[in-house]
């Protein structure tokens, strides 16, 4: 008689993302469609090096002169440590609304309202920057087209539509579209670092005493208080942001516990790493530092003197696709925001901003909404296109402050919960991480709040801020009750419900 064949081992049980929801009150409205590289992709897309270092490089030459591109590097150490602490709070709470959801959980619905409206605020203005910038900094001059504030406001509009209608039809065409600009966009950065260093080299055009050269800066009191190398730490700055977009489609992602964390972190070091070495690239490859100061495209001006013609013309291309790609990560972000409010029946007409006709595509009339409000807000600065500039900084602004209200949410409430057991956890490194995220936030409000050259993007943040009281304020008389309790279990319960479904046997809730 042959023996019995032995049973196979049963497989690990696969968790179900979709069974911590009704803990926070919530059903599954979305397909699960993100797995690790796309969620990476959107934060890095976000971020884009592309789009800061090609529209922010003048005002670093103008600031500190091409020695201003190692303030990179202090940027990418501060918000690695920024990313990990958003990464504890992902793992704890996976729901898309990131911040606005973390702090009415973990603190109250007030707190948490407040730093939605800000993410409201910020992500509404800096869509029409980047796709503004799109327009003018490289669509036009790829096409030969002559800018004018009308042309340009009219083709930014376009540019909203394109990106809405893509949204609306389908995530999955969404992040396809996303993928491939990634792809592009290192690629074509990774491409041109390559050239400008070689070409440069063998034309003998390239000199490496630009780095550390103050360029038309004066070098005395170069380092001082608020002086030409704090400032310079605002290239950084400018483009460093964003990498928090991955969180907000948390209820899209298979994993979120794991894969947002990593995504965060990865994309800020990857953009970190190309974005230095194409810095280091630029400054080697100009030929005349005060030629590039006073261009208002020094990035081009540079290739342009380097390479021939045609290779502009690719390099611009490059350009119009990662910077198309970070606009429609950025309207993304935001109608995940506006929809994650509504459904809480926090924003006025949320009846509407809450539906999802489609499990395959994006929360549409919130995306509408955010469309519409980058559209407006073009029509209102087509004859003072000067205010971009303003709004670009108030931009800054806003996270800035968003960050360091998070880093003080997690520091004060997050750490009442360690994570749960192969979840994203700082562990051991918890204190020095919170404390370095800190010592670098200060630091960077202090050099964008204390220059009085900044004064009108304060003014703009200031003016966000009174007009989202008077929202806060009307919604406290329409829906009181929403405005007074979380959904599902309140605050520091749902996570407990939560820990204890991610720890039982299938993943769900405890039998």
């Amino acid at each position: 008689m042959r023996p019995m064949p032995a049973a196979p081992k049963p497989a690990a049980p696969k968790p179900d993302d979709d069974a911590l929801l009704p803990h926070f009150g919530y059903k599954q409205q979305f397909v699960r469609s993100l797995k690790q590289f796309e969620s990476f992709a959107v934060a890095f897309s976000f971020i884009s090096i592309t789009t800061g270092i090609f529209t922010t490089f003048g005002f670093a030459l103008t600031t500190g002169g091409p020695r201003a591109i190692w303030t990179w590097i202090i940027v990418i150490a501060g918000q690695t440590l920024v990313a990990l602490v958003y990464g504890a709070l992902a793992a704890r709470v996976p729901l898309s609304g990131y911040s606005y959801q973390w702090a009415s959980r973990l603190a109250n619905v007030h707190v948490g309202w407040w730093l939605g409206w800000m993410s409201f605020a910020f992500l509404s203005i800096v869509t029409v920057s980047v796709d503004y910038g799109l327009v003018q900094v490289a669509f036009q001059p790829l096409i030969g087209e002559a800018y004018t504030p009308t042309s340009a406001a009219l083709e930014t509009i376009v540019v909203l539509a394109i990106q809405a209608a893509l949204i609306i039809w389908s995530t999955r065409i969404t992040t396809r579209v996303n993928n491939t600009a990634v792809a592009t966009e290192v690629i074509g950065v990774v491409g041109l670092t390559v050239l400008l260093i070689v070409v440069a080299a063998i034309r003998h055009q390239g000199h490496w005493s630009n780095l550390g050269s103050s360029g038309v800066v004066p070098a005395a009191g170069y380092y001082g208080w608020l002086g030409p190398f704090m400032l310079a730490t605002l290239l950084g700055a400018y483009t460093i942001v964003g990498f928090e977009a991955a969180s907000n489609l948390a209820e899209e992602t298979h994993e979120p516990h794991r894969t947002i964390p990593r995504a965060m972190v990865r994309a800020v070091l990857l953009s970190g790493a190309v974005g230095m070495a194409f810095l280091i690239a630029l400054s080697y490859a100009t030929s005349s530092i005060k030629a590039a100061t006073a261009s208002s495209a020094p990035v081009a001006l540079i290739v342009r003197d380097v390479l021939s013609g045609p290779v502009q013309k690719i390099f611009l291309i490059f350009v119009c696709i990662s910077i198309f790609a970070c606009g429609l990560v950025i309207m993304v972000t935001n109608g995940r925001l506006i929809w994650s409010m509504a459904r809480d029946k926090r924003l006025p007409g949320y009846q509407l901003w809450q539906q999802v006709p489609r499990a395959t595509g994006g929360p549409s009339w919130a995306t509408v909404l955010a469309a519409v409000i980058g559209a407006a807000i073009t029509l209102v600065l087509r004859t003072h296109t000067g205010a971009l500039t303003t709004l670009f900084t108030a931009s800054t602004i806003m996270p800035a402050l968003l960050y360091a209200s998070t880093v003080l949410l997690y520091l004060f409430t997050g750490r009442r919960r360690r994570g749960t057991s192969g979840h994203f956890s700082l562990g051991k490194y918890e204190i020095p991480v919170i404390a370095g995220a800190l010592i670098w936030l200060t630091y960077e409000l202090i050099v964008l709040i204390g220059p009085s050259a900044f004064r009108d993007a304060q003014y703009y943040v200031l003016g966000a801020l009174g007009v989202g009281l008077l929202f806060y304020l009307g919604q406290w008389l329409l829906e009181p009750a929403a405005m007074r309790t979380e959904q599902g279990a309140h605050g520091l319960e749902a996570l407990d419900a939560y820990t204890t479904s991610s720890a039982s046997p299938a993943g769900g809730p405890p039998a």
